[in-house]
């Protein structure tokens, strides 16, 4: 062995290569006998029976190769050939190559040096799934797919599902653990799943309101040491103790969980104590509120715990510390970024697009909603303490708006003064608001016209016409694209009836804001008064797409279709308002009357019958239905409501004739005369009444008859008389006329002043005295004079700013909902 040594890295393995050698010619090959024996048959692979090179130790024994073949190395040099084979004995090979490359292949050798050519690898072996780890692994897969899939059904609102899903998933997870312990596997299970399930269980009951076992599925966690960080459930219990109104056992859940969280979670350590403040604040405890709000403040103030602490400090009547919330309330920081980053401050492209990119993001809109959030409370807590902080609400309003000007929401400050003017309209202090408002002539553009909006709005109220329209123009110069401001100019012009230049400002308005419903409304009404009707009734469906359960809309498309001749669309509409205001008398009454001209008597007797009940003094419902019940030989019936009409219009003598007549039909004689003489009485020159008192006395062989019968003729000679003196001034009226058209223009002038003066001395005769009878009208003439007091103004525009944007009342603030985490 000592002759025969291995190649080492350290010599250059493609030495030689270079060096051509006559053994290696590959013209010869074909005449060499032992390659074209080992080419065809495996003999090249035997190693020879004995050495052909004497000398070694290895005697017979083959090298094994990194291919496996088992070929005989010999060297009379000391070291493996490298270069040429002698006597045809084949080249040893080396445990070190180039990659790729052996010197032993023949020349024009196709290059793989992956080993592609062997073909593709042999596929996969299947996994068994009948075996235990992997049934658990599948069954572990489902569960937490349904637990995503409860998750997803709660994002989207379907709570009952979600609750379904985490049900499942709690019996497919015990399945799980009962076939780990089947298999002897305990100490692999997954305990994150365990608590996943739970938790999610827990979380679906309380979404579903189903509090007590919420709280059992919270308890089996809570209870359970394996589990880590678990003592945070408990603010998941104290809030559906809250929702449930136990606020002491609240407040226990809430401290327990206060004390397993560190102080490293500042966070949610605040919103914990920011709990246990509005739960103090329910029970009437509000020093123990303020003592959990004022630490909030201390450590990380904001907008919601500075505004519950300024209640609770109104609460208890304390006006300095009013004050001093209120300030650390305006002093909040928001962490947001100036508006003024997302105005191109450049002209390079790049920059601009990413501005223009990111003015609208998500982030965006949560910095903008946080400040709309905020202005809102700081606009309510000044409402709410400038009455309490000084002698006068006027003097702690000043007092507001100066702290407001000193801090970063001075725009408010204009705000603040508009809802002051709010304030004494709610007064009734109409010169004060007046006033307040006027102040804002010489402000910017924006709050002039706010301002001026509200007083044109004021004047409209007070119909002083011309001043509506000069502060409506004001409005308008100062901000065109105010539609509040337009709506108010229309209408002023719609009360003058330029129907046509109403609807373009209500138009204008629609063009500035889409979305404003007074400007359809007033637009739908303004094509109503212009007879097209086709258009008015497109507005009125838009804006009840918009406002779907509007009464009012809805009345006025019934009354549209009912205009088109459509009464069955009419009676349909008629519905759908009955269906929003069932106790609306004028809209019974109007289905009554639609389903009468159909000749539907019952269906209009019972709509008369439920507006009169829920209005028994509508006189055209009261007529109906008496007329209905002598219609049907029902006379009894109706005396009640005649009666009721006479209670109504005690001067008009026509009900107290009908009532006497409803007597007399249904055979009380001597109630109907009883009632004819008390019309008499009341009414002695009523002819009618007389005729009857004459019928009556004769079939029941009174004595009076001869008295009533001279009375009869008496006022019949009258009422001939003043006929007479009617026509008679007719006649002179008529001549007087014909000699003023053909005379001269001093002759015409003085005939028609006289033949003037003789019509009105005729109709001042013609009229009944003091003491003479009201005569019976006719229901036409009854339905002109009657206003229903409670029936839908149609006649009446929208007005487009009953108070600013930003001046809403004063709504009270649930604590509890504003500030539970969600």
């Amino acid at each position: 062995m000592e002759n025969v040594h291995l190649a080492v890295e350290e010599e250059d393995l493609y030495s030689g290569y270079n060096d051509y050698n006559p053994t290696f010619d590959s013209e010869e090959l074909e005449n060499d006998a032992g390659f074209q024996q080992a080419v065809r048959t495996s003999h090249g692979r035997r190693p020879p029976m004995t050495a052909k090179f004497p000398g070694t130790a290895i005697g017979g024994r083959p090298l094994v190769s990194s291919f496996g073949s088992r070929i005989p190395m010999a060297s009379s040099m000391g070291r493996p050939m490298t270069g040429a084979v002698q006597e045809g004995a084949a080249r040893p090979m080396t445990a070190v190559r180039a990659a790729g490359y052996s010197s032993s292949l023949m020349r024009g050798s196709t290059f793989d040096p992956l080993g592609q050519s062997k073909g593709p690898a042999p596929p996969l072996e299947a996994k068994n799934e009948d075996t235990a780890e992997e049934k658990i692994k599948i069954l572990e897969k489902k569960v937490n797919d349904l637990i995503e899939e409860s998750c997803m059904a709660q994002s989207i609102g379907a709570f009952q599902l979600a609750l379904e899903k985490a049900k499942e998933a709690g019996r497919k997870e015990r399945a799980l653990i009962r076939q780990r312990e089947a298999s002897g596997n305990t100490e692999h299970i997954n305990l994150d799943l365990t608590y996943s399930v739970l938790l999610n269980l827990a979380n679906q009951y309380a979404n579903n309101e189903m509090y007590p076992e919420a709280l059992n599925s919270y308890h089996v966690i809570v209870k359970n040491k394996m589990f880590t960080n678990a003592g945070r459930l408990k603010v998941n219990m104290a809030n559906i103790y809250f929702e449930q109104k136990n606020y002491p056992k609240a407040i226990k859940f809430y401290r327990m969980a206060l004390d397993q969280i560190s102080n490293t979670h500042k966070e949610l350590r605040i919103k914990i104590m920011q709990n246990i403040g509005v739960v103090f604040v329910r029970l009437g405890q509000y020093s123990d509120a303020i003592t959990s709000f004022e630490h909030i403040m201390t450590e990380s103030p904001n907008i919601k715990t500075g505004f519950n602490l300024i209640l609770c400090y109104y609460a208890v009547g304390d006006r300095e510390r009013m004050k001093k919330a209120f300030q650390k309330l305006i002093s909040v920081p928001l962490g947001i970024d100036d508006e003024d980053k997302y105005i191109p401050a450049s002209d390079d492209p790049s920059s601009n697009m990413v501005i223009e990119a990111i003015k609208n993001d998500k982030l965006h809109q949560m910095e903008r909603d946080l400040k709309v959030l905020a202005e809102k409370y700081i606009m309510t807590a000044a409402k709410l303490i400038a009455p309490a902080i000084e002698t006068s609400f006027a003097s702690g309003f000043d007092w507001c708006v100066d702290m407001v000007k000193c801090s970063q929401y001075v725009e408010l400050a204009n705000d603040l003064e508009i809802n002051k003017a709010i304030t004494y309209l709610r007064q009734k202090d109409f010169n004060q608001a007046v006033e307040t408002l006027k102040t804002f002539e010489k402000k910017d553009s924006r709050v002039k016209s706010a301002a001026a909006t509200n007083l044109s709005f004021l004047y409209f109220l007070e119909k002083d016409y011309d001043q509506a329209d000069r502060y409506a123009d004001l409005a308008m110069n100062a901000d065109r694209y105010n539609p509040a401001a337009l709506i108010n100019k229309g209408n002023t012009v719609f009360v003058k009836k330029d129907y046509e230049k109403a609807a373009e400002f209500y138009k204008e308005a629609l063009r500035n804001d889409s979305s404003c419903t007074e400007a359809l409304f007033n637009l739908g009404l303004s094509y109503e008064r212009l007879n097209r009707l086709e258009e008015g009734l497109d507005c009125f469906l838009k804006l009840h797409s918009i406002l779907r359960s509007s009464a009012e809309v809805m009345y006025q498309l019934a009354h549209l279709y009912e205009q088109l001749g459509d009464p069955q669309q009419a009676i349909e509409w008629l519905m759908q308002v009955i269906s929003a205001t069932p106790t609306d008398p004028h809209v019974l009454a109007k289905l009554g009357k639609l389903h009468d001209d159909e000749g539907d008597k019952s269906q209009a007797f019972q709509y008369y019958s439920e507006s009169f009940r829920y209005f028994p003094s509508n006189i055209d419902v009261i007529e109906w239905l008496g007329a209905y019940y002598i219609e049907t030989q029902f006379c009894e019936k109706a005396i009640q409501y005649f009666e009721r009409a006479t209670l109504i219009q005690p001067h008009y003598v026509k009900w107290q004739l009908i009532v006497a007549s409803c007597y007399r039909r249904s055979g009380n004689y001597q109630k109907a005369l009883e009632t004819y003489k008390e019309i008499h009485r009341r009414f002695p020159e009523n002819v009618e009444c007389l005729r009857f008192l004459v019928r009556l006395s004769t079939d029941m062989g009174l004595k009076e008859v001869q008295e009533y019968a001279t009375k009869l003729k008496k006022v019949e000679k009258m009422k001939e008389l003043r006929e007479q003196r009617v026509k008679s001034g007719r006649e002179n009226s008529a001549r007087g006329r014909r000699e003023g058209s053909t005379g001269s223009a001093d002759s015409g002038r003085s005939s028609s002043s006289s033949s003037k003066g003789e019509r009105l001395s005729a109709k001042m005769r013609s009229l009944p005295g003091s003491n003479e009878p009201y005569e019976a009208s006719s229901p036409k003439e009854l339905d002109a004079s009657y206003v229903d007091p409670l029936g839908p103004q149609m006649d009446r525009p929208k007005t487009g700013a009953k108070k600013p944007a930003d001046d809403d009342d004063f709504a009270d603030e649930d604590l509890g909902d504003e500030l539970l985490p969600e």
